[in-house]
């Protein structure tokens, strides 16, 4: 089996996506000459008298083409299917680095997700963080956040919104891997505060939440 590569990868795995990769590797070339090779050893029996035998271990070597590595390089396309998380394995059997006398072994691509400037995945569950006024909290608001893949998704509220408060999203997480059905999407609201009010305002405050 041959080191795994990585791909640093946004966290596309909501719809997926193909990347290319240079990759190089020894490649097997005939060469002159005759090289021994399939050593094996052999074992023999020899009568040396009368119901006595001798055992005998000879090492016994076939002749073939000689061969020589060359280093060579190519582009490598890797299917990122979508639902795919951290840590999956894309394997291409026998496209390892070549062996004399043996079997290849295998390439591996391992995933590793960068993060992302809004979500944050944890298995099929997606995690974002929405601020909104104090009036906003309080009144309720109208608001819509772009997905992964640029469609809106409706966040808004009617009711009253206490910081911290985390609502949930139903199907808007990530998908699962070979299947239609996705994850949740789980939001958590901060409340920005104003940094100072008037005298006015505060009685104005106090009358209206007395």
């Amino acid at each position: 089996m041959y080191e795994p590569e990585f791909l640093d990868l946004p966290d596309v795995g909501n719809y997926g996506l193909q990347s290319s990769v240079w990759r190089e590797k020894n490649i097997l070339k005939p060469a002159p000459g005759k090289r021994r090779c399939n050593c094996r050893n052999e074992i023999h029996h020899r009568q040396i008298g009368p119901g006595m035998f001798q055992q005998m271990t000879e090492q016994v070597c076939e002749e073939c083409q000689n061969v020589k590595y060359e280093r060579e390089g190519y582009i490598v396309t890797v299917d990122i299917e979508k639902g795919m998380q951290d840590g999956h394995e894309v394997v291409f059997y026998d496209d390892g680095e070549p062996i004399i006398d043996g079997e290849p072994g295998d390439l591996k691509f391992r995933i590793r997700t960068a993060p992302h400037d809004r979500f944050r995945r944890e298995g099929n569950k997606l995690h974002t963080t929405v601020t909104i006024t104090l009036v906003q909290a309080l009144v309720g608001f109208e608001k819509a956040i772009k997905h992964l893949d640029e469609h809106l998704v409706d966040i808004g509220s009617k009711g009253i919104t206490k910081p911290k408060e985390v609502r949930k999203v139903k199907g808007e997480g990530m998908p699962l891997h070979f299947n239609n059905k996705k994850g949740d999407l789980y939001v958590t609201f901060e409340v920005l505060f104003p940094s100072k009010l008037t005298e006015d305002q505060k009685v104005e405050i106090k009358a209206v939440l007395r």
